[in-house]
């Protein structure tokens, strides 16, 4: 009997996140047995970081910010090494840590993530207390400098920043934010939204510097460009992120902003994939390599890695922009790209704005709307012609309505 048929394999995943996770129950899916080794520098299991803010808030624990059950590892038989892998060595197939020895493998999955990304401001050394707001450990961190009169000067107002306003609002006493962009979300609002969103923002006492950008500090102050200056207590830095390809550029991986990867979450390494945050694949939007850095496509990738580790040939190509998040009990939905013909509804304190292009949808925002926006989110990544369907009913309702009961049937299960 061929001994390579009954051989156990070795699999190791490089970070402890979402796409992990998924890699991990992608692997389990298909090999029940083989040997899951776990390198994760960050020391505690997988959480949802999107649930950091509602922590400060106090609107939630970290017991219940885990991703999985506390007996999941088990469950999988999937063994955490709570170390920092230093190097990957690709010809011998090992990976390196800094306390815990090498480990084999003969499949790897790279889900690294990302770190933020802090640009050198002149005289940032001299603060004393300045945080990032990207782990727990960071929000940790943040909170126990916290005091009720706390001057807050926040340098992003992207969704990090804005996330850390929200969460910090009702525990300190002044939160400015500032952001070189002209209007909040920039990435991933357009200006009437945007407006939309400060505005919410404003009347729960958030204030904001926009246009402007930091030129150096001194200390408890910030000089800004336009001339201005701002005296604070904390400084946090939410400025962007940065994918960790490190590792994955030290194995000889091809790298660009992220690790590049195929369909098949392959990087351009024999028996290395790449997963989340960190990897750069195909935007099926664009057809571009992009970093598209959500939970839902930092899962699938992840999922599709593990699956593909274990030996299938299985494909995730249907990768899109989209978020889901809310600032002060208002929220806002979107997706695919801002392009093609714009139709705009306006009821109340809601926004909806759906772009069409060439007969199908090609993205949405959504404020404050009650609507389930999971369906055009499928419109968009199935490709749905909008011929095939009642459209100025679902622009209306936004319901499975415009579908007939067979239709609904095939794309959705029932489950919408």
């Amino acid at each position: 009997m061929n001994s390579e048929v009954n051989k156990v394999k070795h699999y190791v995943i490089i970070g402890n996140c979402v796409a992990a996770v998924g890699c991990i129950e992608g692997i389990r899916s298909k090999d029940s047995e083989g040997e899951i080794t776990v390198i994760s520098a960050e020391k505690r299991p997988a959480y949802c970081r999107p649930l950091i803010s509602y922590y400060l808030e106090g609107m939630t624990d970290i017991e219940k910010m885990s991703y999985r059950p506390s007996d999941f590892y088990d469950r999988m038989k999937c063994r955490v090494v709570y170390d920092t892998a230093t190097d990957i060595d690709s010809k011998h197939k090992k990976v390196h840590t800094e306390n815990s020895g090498e480990f084999a493998y003969d499949s790897l999955c790279i889900a690294t993530g990302s770190s933020p990304f802090v640009p050198p401001f002149e005289g940032l050394e001299t603060v004393k207390k300045k945080f990032c707001f990207m782990t727990l450990d960071n929000a940790l961190a943040l909170e126990k400098a916290l005091t009720d009169k706390a001057r807050v000067f926040i340098v992003g107002a992207g969704l990090i920043g804005l996330k850390c306003a929200e969460g910090i609002a009702q525990r300190v006493g002044k939160i400015t934010v500032c952001d070189m962009a002209d209007r909040v979300l920039s990435s991933i609002l357009d200006e009437s939204c945007a407006s939309v969103m400060q505005k919410q923002l404003e009347e729960n006492g958030i204030e904001f510097m926009l246009g402007d950008s930091v030129e150096r500090f001194d200390k408890n102050k910030a000089f800004m460009k336009s001339g201005a200056e701002v005296e604070f207590d904390i400084l946090v830095l939410a400025v962007g992120v940065r994918a960790r390809t490190a590792l994955a550029c030290k194995a000889g991986c091809r790298t660009d902003r992220g690790i590049i990867i195929d369909k098949y979450m392959k990087t351009d390494i024999p028996d290395i994939f790449a997963a989340g945050d960190c990897a750069q694949g195909d935007d099926m939007l664009s057809g571009e390599k992009r970093i598209i850095a959500i939970m839902p496509n930092a899962y699938f990738q992840g999922f599709t890695a593990g699956e593909n580790m274990a030996g299938a040939y299985e494909a995730f190509d249907k990768a899109i922009a989209m978020n889901s998040i809310g600032f002060f009990g208002l929220n806002v939905m979107t997706a695919g790209k801002y392009e093609g013909e714009k139709y705009v509804q306006t009821e109340g304190g809601s926004v909806k704005q759906l772009y069409i292009k060439d007969g199908y949808l090609n993205g949405f925002i959504i404020i404050g709307g009650k609507e389930r926006a999971g369906i055009y989110t499928n419109f968009i990544r199935e490709k749905i012609p909008l011929e095939t369907v009642d459209f100025e009913t679902l622009k209306k309702l936004a319901s499975n309505i415009a579908f007939s009961d067979e239709t609904r049937r095939k794309k959705f299960g029932g489950v919408v």
